[in-house]
């Protein structure tokens, strides 16, 4: 009986010797296969990161190319251009004049003040509003 216990208990260990070892393997074969799929998986990210911040990056440097090309474009174009007429509604330039202003280039804001003062206070602000839109009054 001794020796029947004694081949059933090797067989025993056998069988767990052969289990264990295939756990062995089969952890050793599922480390490789995480490794070999965080890594793909880390490579992937990295292109998809790099591919899209170098897409985007060119994008927004060529339009940022193209505003300074615009803008200096404009501003030589700016200095090209004759200033711009500075006119006078018909009502305000009669109601200078009925005042005796008839240049208001060399005026300062103070004569004007004192020109206007035989005016309306609506129509101090009208005279005064068409000069700011003009350019006239700065």
């Amino acid at each position: 009986m001794e020796i029947e216990a004694n081949e059933m208990l090797n067989a025993s260990v056998e069988k767990l010797s052969a289990a264990a070892s295939l756990l062995e393997r089969m952890v050793e074969w599922m480390e490789q296969r995480e490794a070999d799929a965080t890594g793909d998986v880390q490579k992937i990210v990295a292109e998809v990161e790099r591919g899209v911040s170098s897409e985007r990056e060119q994008e927004l440097e060529r339009r940022l190319a193209q505003a300074e090309q615009q803008i200096a474009e404009l501003r030589a174009q700016e200095s090209k251009v004759a200033p711009a007429r500075k006119t006078l509604p018909a009502m305000t330039a009669q109601l200078l004049a009925k005042q005796g202003i008839t240049s208001v280039e060399s005026m300062e804001a103070g004569a004007l003040d004192a020109a206007l003062t035989g005016l309306s206070l609506e129509q101090r602000i009208a005279v005064k509003s068409q000069l700011l839109r003009s350019g006239i009054l700065g």
